[in-house]
């Protein structure tokens, strides 16, 4: 007879904050913030809220700098998503912050009925995306690419980096229409502007060209995939890198010409779980195309993760660069 005592027990590591950016990485700072103030400049009818949480996603930089168009909500995000609803009508181009697990899971169908539904310019730009916080299941937004690209009229958008957070914001802001998007906060990685990058709404970017595996990936991901294709030079392993900052709408001309190249195996790599998101999107596609390739998925699992450091986190559940070229590795032997 199965029991409590029968489950496997949930394993703990000591170090609940790491940074996401590898020790001596460049980044920068705040990167959100200050396109939004960049943004803001030329067009006065951009104003900034929050749910309690300006200084945790870097907020806090336009309110010292446009005050009066700044608008401290409290713990209320419900209230949040309606009064940014209301804003629109009065001519606003509202920017809202919080967590992604507040927007997506306690705010949702305030962000259905009344942004959604109507088609509204609001921009939805949320921190802690996936397992980038080691706070546990309450705080780790493992689901919401899920829940967002499944809302008809959201734009959704998973940035890899300091470089493609800055060139999201002027690119969403003259999107007319609702748009979620994952932010990285504080001291941001700058991996992409090596790469000549440009980020394009709906667009996915080569980033580098390889014979024998094909990732196509997203947000931090996307570094991950970057630093396990150079790991696997070293095996005589050659990688190309598709980023796909936009998973709504998906680009799936450019995913469909990619996959199509014989003798590469495709591999989505998201931090999110395996469940609807990005992984799933390239597999129906590929699927309703009739391409045929060798697919793997890279991703969260099913399931409540574990609290801890995040190097501990993500070596366990397989998104660290040393862990996904093992993967990749065992797939090819």
């Amino acid at each position: 007879m199965n029991s409590v005592v029968d489950k496997k027990p949930r394993l703990k590591t000591s170090a609940m904050i790491a940074s996401i950016a590898g020790e001596g990485q460049v980044t920068r700072s705040a990167p959100f913030g200050h396109a939004l103030v960049e943004l803001a400049r030329t067009k006065p009818n951009v104003i900034g809220m929050t749910a309690d949480l300006g200084k945790y996603t870097d907020l806090h930089i336009f309110a010292k700098e446009f005050p009066e168009r700044y608008y401290q909500m409290g713990m209320a995000e419900q209230l949040l998503m309606g009064a940014a609803a209301g804003f629109v009508h009065e001519g606003a181009q509202p920017f809202v912050t919080t967590y992604a697990v507040f927007a997506t899971r306690r705010a949702y169908d305030f962000i259905h009925q009344t942004i959604a539904e109507d088609n509204l310019d609001v921009k939805i730009v949320c921190a802690l995306p996936g397992l980038t916080t080691g706070y546990g299941p309450s705080h780790q937004a493992a689901e919401d690419l899920t829940l967002m690209r499944a809302m008809p009229n959201m734009t959704v958008i998973d940035p890899c980096d300091a470089l493609d957070i800055e060139q999201m914001v002027p690119a969403i802001a003259a999107h007319k229409g609702p748009v979620y998007a994952r932010l990285l906060r504080g001291n941001v990685p700058a991996v992409l502007d090596e790469y000549d990058y440009q980020f394009e709404l709906g667009k996915a970017k080569m980033l580098r060209d390889g014979n024998d595996v094909l990732i196509i990936s997203s947000g931090i991901m996307t570094m991950r995939a970057l630093e396990t294709a150079k790991a696997l030079e070293t095996d005589k392993v050659d990688v190309a890198v598709l980023h796909v900052p936009t998973i709504k709408p998906l680009d799936t001309e450019t995913i469909i010409r990619e996959a199509m190249r014989t003798g590469r195996m495709v591999v989505v790599a998201e931090n999110h779980t395996v469940i609807g998101g990005l992984g799933e999107a390239v597999a129906t596609t590929l699927l309703s195309a009739g391409v045929s390739c060798t697919f793997k998925q890279v991703a969260l699992p099913d399931e409540f993760l574990d609290a801890g450091a995040l190097p501990t986190l993500h070596d366990r559940y397989g998104i660290s660069t040393a862990a996904i070229a093992a993967q990749i590795k065992q797939w090819l032997a």
